[in-house]
């Protein structure tokens, strides 16, 4: 652009004019980021609603006072759980981020086998601090290092206050199944198949 100015033959005065216009670009190029910036704080939103939702779905199935499911699938089929992972499954969930919530439900599932209810209900609840933290200004990354430290310190304060478990101790273990059994549509008949788990 220096190189075009210096060889035009054009008058003084519109050479001024040129170089307002030159001066005005980076002034448009401001407004068009604070614009970008504007969008991508609306989709950060979405994506956190979203999840939040599919977290409120099966918030009220979790704990001792939570409520069964009623689920009508396709086919006319209906199903009746409080089972977070069937109860995600079922749904159709089509949004990205929350459709993450969902593999989140089913990774739980596989990797223990219970809790996956809790574990999306607790990134619902983590999601809403970080939509606080945002609305005060401070920046995604800093918010996704600080939660990435939160977990590694959740993991030692578990691991300092775990009970070392012996598994030829018999009643430690018939606690433990009854206690996963208490959330469960058998929880009345825990005092006999517990034992008959673990001796299983």
């Amino acid at each position: 652009g220096f190189l075009l100015y210096l060889r035009s033959t054009e008058p003084f005065s519109h050479r001024k004019e040129m170089a307002a216009v030159t001066a005005a670009q980076p002034r448009s190029s401001k407004t068009e980021s604070y614009v970008d910036n504007k969008r991508k704080e609306d989709i950060r939103h979405a994506n956190i609603n979203a999840a939040r939702a599919v977290a409120d779905a099966v918030r009220t199935s979790l704990g001792p006072k939570g409520m069964d499911k009623m689920i009508s699938t396709a086919n006319g089929e209906v199903i009746i759980t409080n089972d977070g992972a069937t109860i995600l499954n079922k749904m159709e969930v089509l949004q990205p981020a929350a459709k993450m919530l969902v593999e989140l439900s089913k990774s739980q599932d596989a990797a223990a086998g219970d809790g996956t209810t809790t574990v999306v209900v607790i990134a619902g609840a983590l999601l809403k601090q970080c939509l606080s933290l945002l609305s005060h200004g401070i920046h995604p990354t800093v918010i996704s290092d600080s939660l990435h430290k939160a977990s590694n310190k959740a993991v030692d304060v578990l691991t300092a206050m775990a009970v070392p478990l012996e598994l030829s101790d018999r009643e430690s273990l018939i606690k433990s199944a009854s206690t996963s059994l208490n959330s469960k549509v058998v929880s009345q008949y825990s005092t006999l198949l517990a034992p008959l788990a673990v001796d299983s």
